[in-house]
């Protein structure tokens, strides 16, 4: 297909410049404007998220810091009741003197209502349970499964000093009690105080935690509830609320970790936070730390991420129609020139040379018209010269052509001739050597023993001149006749080329195989066989196997004789390449070798009988595809 049939102006293309540049423009523009819209909308997303976050951050740090100072206030108050519990132990430790030392001697009932009725007596062994006290639920409870207490209490035991604990919950009934202690005069017991419920209704605990949360819930308006469990995971200030298990889970493992932790929940669109407030204190027993649970939603953030989205996605689609709209007019002011030259160029690829570019704006194209046009009036002249050329050419052709008929008539009369003569002269020179040969026969059977010798050299002249007449006649035959391809038994073949030599050691055991070759079979047989044996003198052996190789069979004719140089065995097949041996012949026979199995589809090589050993005998080797039987074909 020429440029003249296309329909665009570029070539292997069906759409027209305009098309492709809009269309290149346009895509341009898409990926700035996506790539421009999405970075706005990553930044605008962080932006939003960091200050969730931040506000998150600051709602959890006020939270922390205003049950902080709750916590100070309530300590305040814990300890302004010190001086009254600690004037009580004056009056615990005079009775423990009266009874003897002897806590079962004591009447802890009135000792209570001596000192007021308004705390508890408590009287801890030294193995810390509560041997005797006004409160039975508290009779025999073990400090040992608590270890951070019980080692607590027995440091105060084995001091001398008076140390009072924080207002706190107990663990069996839940009440709200302040606890004091002081050794006994022996040490051998630990005087406990615990101020009764009645006494600290004025100071509701777990009100001014739940109201100070409450207050605190303005700061955030994704925030909807703020729960806070002390150390035994209960909820201050709402007895009657049950944790659910994860719930719980989540607390204590706050509590066991003293660490912060975070669990959003996208299903429900809600976030959970746990704050481990530490409000340990080296000076009181219990630990006042706790953990508040503080739920977020996270819908209205997800409305304003997808709104976010929305209105960059609505901006840039905007963007983009506007992009369109002027593209098309930039991108059809700018292909305009191109349309007309393309349609001047194709009135000019129609055959009208002598048609010219029209004037178009720009600098670059009026270059390209200029460019244009000289191209055009010097494809005429080309045009005008090619027809010279043609014509001059045809002449050309017409007398090359008689002269190549004339060298061709002469060529095959020289060649005739010359196989006239190479006929003479076999024939001739082989008549020659026979009577020759004949004339040698009777020499040697008559001649005495000296001349006997010179004689068989004369036979063995002539031998290697008939031997040379039949090889070129061979390399004849080889590159005139194109003989097909046929079935052959190479058995019958090898058998038959041992037969021509009955005085020699030849050894083959004979294997029936059918190989694909032509009557030419033999010449390599007769050559590999016959040289064997010569380069022996008579007087090694020579051992014919065939071996079967799948689709082949590898036939090696080896001898006991010197054997084959290294250096030769490569060379040994190209035509005139002779042998270092004094009996070698002209280089002929093995070159027929290597040309029939290469013309049979197998490949000759040269070894050693004896691997690694040259000198101990050489094994020329050649492959034959093998031809299946009748059968099979």
């Amino acid at each position: 297909m020429t440029y003249m049939n296309m329909p665009g102006i570029l070539p292997g293309k069906n759409s027209s410049f305009h098309k492709n540049l809009l269309i290149c423009v346009l895509v341009i523009i898409v990926i700035v404007i996506a790539l421009l819209s999405s970075i706005s909308y990553i930044e605008a997303q962080n932006e939003l998220i960091d200050k969730n976050r931040l506000l998150k951050d600051e709602t959890e740090i006020s939270v922390t810091q205003w049950m902080i100072l709750v916590d100070q206030g309530l300590k305040m108050y814990d300890d302004t009741l010190n001086a009254q519990m600690k004037e009580r132990f004056k009056g615990f430790i005079e009775t423990y003197e009266r009874a003897g030392r002897d806590p079962a001697q004591m009447d802890l009932i009135a000792l209570k209502e001596e000192l007021g009725g308004t705390m508890d007596l408590y009287v801890i062994t030294s193995t810390g349970v509560i041997e005797y006290s006004t409160y039975a639920p508290e009779v025999g409870l073990d400090f040992k499964n608590v270890p951070y207490f019980y080692e607590y209490i027995t440091d105060i035991r084995e001091g001398d000093s008076f140390s009072a604990d924080r207002v706190v919950r107990e663990q069996s009934t839940g009440a709200v009690r302040k606890f004091a202690y002081m050794p006994s005069p022996d040490h051998r017991y630990l005087f406990e105080l615990g101020l009764v419920p009645d006494q600290l209704k004025d100071r509701k605990l777990g009100l001014s935690y739940v109201q100070t949360a409450e207050a605190l819930k303005n700061l955030n308006p994704d925030l909807e509830t703020i729960r806070i469990f002390d150390t035994m995971g209960k909820v201050v200030g709402n007895k009657s609320y049950v944790p659910d298990p994860v719930q719980k889970m989540r607390v204590m493992k706050a509590l066991a970790g003293r660490e912060s932790s975070v669990y959003p929940d996208p299903g429900q669109k809600k976030e959970y936070r746990y704050l481990y407030v530490d409000l340990r204190d080296p000076d009181y027993a219990s630990d006042m730390s706790m953990v508040i649970e503080l739920t977020y939603t996270t819908a209205p953030m997800e409305s304003k991420l997808a709104g976010l989205f929305l209105s960059h996605l609505t901006i840039a689609l905007l963007a983009v129609l506007g992009s369109v709209l002027v593209s098309y007019g930039v991108v059809s002011y700018i292909s305009r020139p191109v349309s007309q030259v393309v349609e001047d160029i194709d009135r000019i690829a129609r055959g009208d040379l002598d048609h010219r570019i029209r004037h178009t704006h720009g600098i670059e194209f009026r270059r390209l018209e200029d460019s244009i046009n000289a191209m055009v009036a010097s494809l005429k002249e080309n045009i005008r010269r090619a027809k010279e050329s043609e014509d001059a050419l045809k002449k050309t052709n017409e007398n090359l052509e008689e002269i190549i008929g004339r060298r061709t008539a002469a060529l095959t009369r020289a060649n005739e001739e010359a196989n006239l003569y190479l006929d003479i002269m076999s024939h001739d020179i082989n008549n020659a050597n026979t009577v020759a040969l004949g004339y040698a026969q009777m020499l040697l059977m008559h001649l005495v023993e000296k001349e006997k010798y010179q004689a068989d050299r004369i036979r063995q002249s002539v031998l290697r001149s008939s031997e040379i007449i039949q090889n070129v006649a061979t390399i004849r035959l080889i590159h005139q006749k194109n003989l097909p391809l046929e079935r052959v038994d190479l058995d019958a073949m090898i058998r038959e080329a041992v037969n021509h030599h009955p005085d020699a050691a030849i050894f083959y055991e004979g294997r029936t195989v059918m190989v694909w070759a032509d009557a030419l079979l033999p010449e390599v047989l007769s050559n590999l066989i016959g040289n064997a044996v010569k380069f022996m003198d008579g007087q090694g052996e020579v051992f014919v196997k065939v071996e079967d190789e799948e689709r082949e069979v590898r036939v090696s004719v080896e001898d006991t004789g010197s054997g084959i140089p290294d250096e030769m065995k490569g060379v040994i097949f190209t035509r005139f390449r002779k042998g270092t041996n004094k009996r070698s012949g002209k280089g002929l026979g093995l070159y027929i070798v290597r040309s029939l199995v290469e013309r049979y589809g197998g490949r000759v090589w040269a070894d050693d009988r004896v691997p690694g050993e040259s000198g101990r005998g050489a094994a020329v080797r050649f492959t034959l595809r093998k031809a299946p039987d009748e059968r099979q074909e």
